[in-house]
């Protein structure tokens, strides 16, 4: 037994400082996959660097370059409810790991007590006789001390504070990959708001050609100069465009309740796009020839990361449960038989009570629990690796699109211009009584395809854009 409190004093650091850990190294697994993310041929080319930017270094503010495109983004991120329910998962990792890590720490209580006791006692007489009476009995003890304290001398309290301390990183990197996700789908659906308005003016425009059309037609139909299978193909394709602007109408609804339920409140007319303007909405020069440990950077690969280190330390708090146990209470305090008298001279008190024990027979319930610990972290080890490779093929396909999608917009820039060019010498060729209507028609068609698709084409290079921000892991300032 510990004869003073003072040795007790000079013996808990020792053991503090004694103790070893259980828990295997870690070491970063090696990514599996290539080192470079795909460049060359039919991919994105390298930028110049002077302008290229990094991605995973500047802020959301900075990338988007629409006024009102940020003033919606700043909209989601204070009233999103995933991003609410991120923060939350935040605060409740931390809560958990301050409670884990408490324990590596003694609790340290006070108490107080007073005891009043009347007990017979008996006395003998002169004459052989014996009298009785009642005597009183009253202490006082005050106490300051710790209860069951577990000496961490194998580490297994270090390392469930290692796993919860892990586990809160996971959790403020998963609300960092929430809210990178939020502000990319936040940006594609205004852009595809903007798309969609785009293609229903569109539609709106080519329904006015079209009944130009049809209005043409029956006036010669009435004549004798146009058949009723003209007639009825003009009809044709003014209906479809009547069906197109209703779908369409739909959809613009539709994108922007998408929109609103992104950023948690209503999204005033001002900060709505009305068209995909010529101005791009983000920087356009992005970095080339890059290398893949870009992706480590990520906050879904960190996440990942930190929950195998978390796994990691669990495999030494299983270890530790083979080893014995080591547990101390003690008191120090004092005693006096009056309450005036409880803190005075020579009523010091104290007491020290360490103990162990040992496992011995368990029926295997450390081994399982070791065995559990270890499939756990290989688990999160392919989880780790996984995380990465999807990074990866999200990232070479967004490049992909970028090596091409400039091609695609100047493509189909010049086939609408052909195309309309075509109408417009069709129909004159047609008012002319030189072209067939069937020919101005075709031509009409062909060139209101044209101006949908490079609409569509366009959006898709601005979410390229947007997505290669996103899967760089952008940054958040």
């Amino acid at each position: 037994m510990i004869k003073s409190p003072i040795a007790l004093a000079a013996v808990l650091p020792a053991l503090l400082l004694s103790g070893c850990n259980m828990a295997p190294r870690y070491a970063r697994p090696a990514p599996a996959v290539p080192p470079a993310l795909p460049q060359g041929q039919g991919v994105y080319p390298a930028a110049d660097t002077a302008q290229a930017q990094d991605l995973a270094r500047i802020g959301w503010r900075e990338f988007f370059r629409d006024d009102r495109l940020r003033q919606v983004i700043e909209l989601g991120l204070a009233h999103n409810q995933d991003l609410a329910l991120a923060a939350a998962n935040v605060l409740q990792a931390r809560a958990q790991y301050r409670v884990q890590r408490a324990d590596l720490f003694p609790a340290i209580t006070a108490s107080g007590s007073g005891t009043y006791t009347n007990t017979a006692s008996f006395a003998a007489s002169a004459g052989g006789s014996s009298t009785s009476g009642v005597a009183d009995i009253q202490y006082f003890t005050g106490n300051v001390g710790l209860s069951s304290y577990e000496i961490d001398l194998f580490g297994r309290l270090r390392n469930l504070s290692k796993a919860a301390q892990e586990q809160y990183l996971a959790s403020e990197e998963g609300r960092r990959a929430t809210r990178v996700t939020l502000i990319g789908e936040i940006a594609s659906a205004w852009l595809t708001l903007a798309a969609d308005r785009d293609q229903l003016a569109t539609s709106q425009k080519t329904l006015k050609a079209y009944e130009q059309s049809l209005d043409l037609t029956k006036a010669q139909f009435r004549i004798g100069v146009t058949s009723a299978l003209e007639m009825q193909q003009a009809d044709t394709s003014y209906q479809s465009a009547r069906n197109d602007i209703a779908v369409l109408q739909t959809q613009v609804a539709q994108d922007l309740n998408a929109l609103q339920l992104l950023t948690g409140a209503p999204v005033p007319e001002t900060l709505q796009p009305h068209s995909l303007d010529a101005a791009p909405a983000t920087i356009d020069a992005l970095p080339g020839n890059l290398p893949s440990d870009v992706l480590l950077r990520r906050p879904d690969v960190l996440q990942a990361e930190h929950q195998l280190i978390a796994q990691n330390a669990n495999i030494g708090a299983a270890r530790a449960a083979f080893f014995p146990t080591i547990s101390l209470t003690a008191t120090i305090g004092t005693i006096s038989s009056t309450l005036s008298n409880l803190f005075s001279a020579g009523t010091g008190t104290y007491t020290v009570s360490p103990s162990a024990s040992v496992p011995l027979f368990n029926f295997g319930q450390n081994k399982a629990n070791l065995d559990y610990a270890k499939a756990s972290r290989d688990a999160a080890v392919a989880t780790y690796q996984k995380t990465i490779q999807t990074a990866f093929r999200e990232v070479a396909d967004a490049l992909a699109q970028r090596g091409t999608i400039d091609e695609q917009v100047a493509a189909q820039t010049a086939r609408v211009q052909a195309a309309s060019q075509a109408a417009m010498l069709s129909d004159a060729r047609y008012r002319a009584g030189v072209e067939s209507f069937l020919t101005a028609l075709d031509s009409q068609r062909t060139a209101y395809s044209a101006q949908q698709q490079l609409v569509t084409t366009r959006l898709n290079r601005a979410n390229n854009l947007v997505t290669l921000y996103r899967t760089l892991g952008g940054g958040l300032d």
